[in-house]
């Protein structure tokens, strides 16, 4: 049990450190142009990331279900302009409705 919280110490000391070295190491400088362009595109597509692996992910590998139905209602609800509750509701409806005829 130890090593754990020992593990747990360590990760915790070294996200602090890795949060706290941007500001330390660039000092209130701007960064470049094109650096920044790159920032802004990181959480995106972090988040589609985490999505496409929540999306196909099982414990043994890649799985095509009704879930990627789902997200694909959500998707087209947005992309429509829709609000996110409405995207929500259109993926749980269609998940569903796949489920259901499967």
């Amino acid at each position: 049990m130890t090593a754990v919280w020992l593990t747990i110490a360590a990760l915790a000391l070294a996200t602090a450190a890795i949060r706290a070295a941007g500001p330390v190491l660039l000092g209130g400088r701007e960064l470049h142009p094109r650096l920044m362009a790159v920032v802004a595109l990181l959480a995106p597509t972090l988040l589609a990331a985490l999505v496409v692996t929540q999306t196909l992910g099982t414990e043994d590998g890649l799985d095509v279900d009704a879930r990627l139905a789902g997200v694909g209602a959500a998707g087209v609800t947005i992309a429509a302009r829709g609000s996110a509750l409405l995207a929500v509701l259109a993926a749980a409806a269609v998940t569903a409705l796949v489920r259901a005829l499967s």
